[in-house]
């Protein structure tokens, strides 16, 4: 089990959430998901994306920027 991390430190983001802070719109989100791009864990029937997979995707990004 991982520890909670400091209170008020968000671990889970909704799909609207992570389309604010990833600057994309809904369908290109569910479409990162569907290629593996971004991962996300579904509590019933909500999807979130955790911090760590919003963090890894930009990382993702960045290398990519590099490489081309």
């Amino acid at each position: 089990m991982t520890p909670a991390g400091p209170p008020g430190e968000r671990r889970l983001y909704r799909v609207c959430e992570a389309m604010y802070l990833l600057s994309m719109s809904r369908s290109v989100i569910y479409e990162q998901i569907r290629s593996g791009r971004l991962r996300s864990v579904t509590q019933g029937r909500t999807r979130l994306i955790p911090a760590s997979a919003i963090s890894d995707y930009i990382d993702l990004l960045e290398q990519e920027a590099k490489a081309s």
